[in-house]
């Protein structure tokens, strides 16, 4: 089913494109393009992504000002545990929606795997 791969448009979700801006669709009918699941976080999401880009771009600085290595390492796990807190909001997000979505129109065998996948990379690190 090609819903399933995909997930289904909220209650109302506004497009844009090639229908034109501010048409929405129906509850459980697919937009052209997948609306996902952290789309309700998105600027949050955005947010965050910036703020980690800064720090990353403080850590090139330290480098290139000689910082204590113990000091550049600090920052390294501080980055790490930010993109962590992004993974983490990403696949509750993806559970909360997409998953569930795919279960409730009977095809979540592959969307359960695919959570269980990427929860297993996560691990893996």
């Amino acid at each position: 089913m090609l819903v399933s791969a995909w997930c289904t448009a909220p209650a109302i979700a506004p497009t844009t494109g090639l229908f034109g801006p501010g048409l929405t669709y129906p509850v459980g009918v697919p937009s052209i393009w997948p609306v996902h699941g952290y789309a309700k976080d998105k600027e949050a999401l955005q947010g965050r992504l910036r703020r980690i880009e800064g720090q990353v771009r403080g850590i090139q600085k330290m480098i290139d000002e000689d910082r204590y290595c113990i000091d550049v390492l600090t920052q390294i796990n501080a980055a790490r545990a930010a993109l962590e807190s992004v993974a983490l909001l990403l696949l509750r997000d993806h559970t909360e929606h997409c998953v569930a979505d795919a279960i409730k129109a009977g095809d979540g065998a592959v969307k359960v795997r695919e959570l269980s996948d990427a929860v297993e990379r996560l691990v893996k690190g």
